[in-house]
């Protein structure tokens, strides 16, 4: 069977699924195959606890220093272009070249979404909305008050997540093996894939429906594959950190990108339709950096962030893995991270190497 056909009888089949409708809660046995339950991202957010309340959120107000009031601060009767534009550009890749020049205001308060990381619960940690003390998420006083990453309108908070339904490259998928139930089961094996197919749509064109059917990417993919342990309590995976994990996430188009977490792990609430939760964990800071600049400073100053002045923010606020200068390298973050349920499909050596 040739490579549309064969993808054209996935889908149809993942369609036949969706059309019956979505799955109860309490019918996981219907969408367990050979002790195994997928799911595939559907949409991916910074955690930023935040209210309705801006006042309340950030008294400061919102960081209103972005590349064009710091660019008419610095040049009021402008300059060469190497002297200005290039300078400014220069420091957009290399933003230790210089000192921060602006204050930046970051997000206080003790309330954050997260985990916690290390097991102990600080002074300076967080508590989360549900009450669960020790939540470690320092970037989120980077992020807290900064217009980009306030939900709706954000424009990372935005554009970043509208990528992933429309961009294979984020097309990321979590298979839970040795599963007998999604209420709770101990060591189940947690393997992350890519998947190759069109993401499976609800009638209004704007949802994913549960049911849709992914062939995994065992060719570009095959370096995005890794491997966790966890267990489901109570409908909830709690997977243990692995010390070196990676994330895909490009959130600008024809410009891939991954992130670099230390301890990473995931938590989800689990349903025979979808799973939601976290994954946290400390990212590298020059990986989460490369990730932001992945926007142009034209994109960036929609939202009011300076790449330079970002970048010392995030290095000042890092908690984690200093390096042998002892500045700390990884900064303890947490995605919010929402997923439908798919049928993962393992194609055989000799087919994918046919097809690829």
């Amino acid at each position: 069977m040739g490579l549309f056909s064969r993808s054209a009888l996935f889908l149809s089949l993942g369609a036949a699924v969706a059309v019956t409708g979505s799955v109860k809660a309490d019918d996981a046995s219907m969408v367990i195959r050979d002790h195994k339950i997928g799911y595939v991202t559907t949409q991916m957010h910074w955690s930023v606890y935040q209210t309705a309340d801006l006042k309340k959120d950030c008294p400061q107000g919102l960081n209103d220093h972005g590349p064009r009031e710091n660019f008419k601060a610095l040049y009021p009767n402008g300059g060469t272009v190497e002297g200005t534009q290039l300078t400014r550009e220069a420091l957009r890749v290399f933003p230790e070249d210089h000192k921060p020049q602006f204050p930046y205001i970051l997000r206080k308060g003790p309330i954050a979404i997260g985990m916690n990381l290390d097991g102990k619960v600080g002074p300076n940690d967080f508590v989360s909305p549900e009450g669960v003390k020790g939540i470690k998420n320092n970037l989120f006083k980077v992020l807290g008050c900064n217009a980009n990453y306030r939900a709706p309108e954000g424009q990372m908070a935005l554009f970043s997540n509208k990528l992933i339904a429309g961009f294979t490259f984020d097309r990321i998928m979590l298979e839970l093996s040795n599963v007998d139930n999604i209420d709770n089961q101990d060591n189940v094996d947690v393997t992350i894939y890519r998947g190759r197919d069109p993401l499976l749509l609800d009638g209004t064109g704007e949802k994913v429906a549960p049911g849709g059917t992914q062939r995994v990417d065992m060719h570009y993919g095959k370096a995005l594959i890794q491997h966790l342990h966890g267990r489901i309590k109570d409908g909830v995976l709690t997977t243990d950190p692995v010390k070196e994990g990676i994330w895909p996430w490009a959130n600008y188009f024809d410009r891939p990108a991954v992130l670099a977490f230390h301890d990473m792990r995931f938590q989800l609430k689990l349903t025979a339709n979808g799973a939601d939760g976290l994954i946290a964990g400390y990212v590298d800071t020059r990986s989460y950096y490369n990730w932001v600049t992945s926007w142009s400073t034209h994109h960036l100053a929609y939202g009011q962030l300076d790449p330079d002045e970002f970048w010392w923010a995030v290095r000042n606020n890092s908690d984690a893995y200093p390096d042998e200068k002892g500045q700390m390298t990884a900064i303890s973050s947490a995605i919010t991270l929402n997923m439908a349920q798919v049928f993962i499909v393992h194609p055989d050596e000799k087919v994918a190497s046919a097809d690829q």
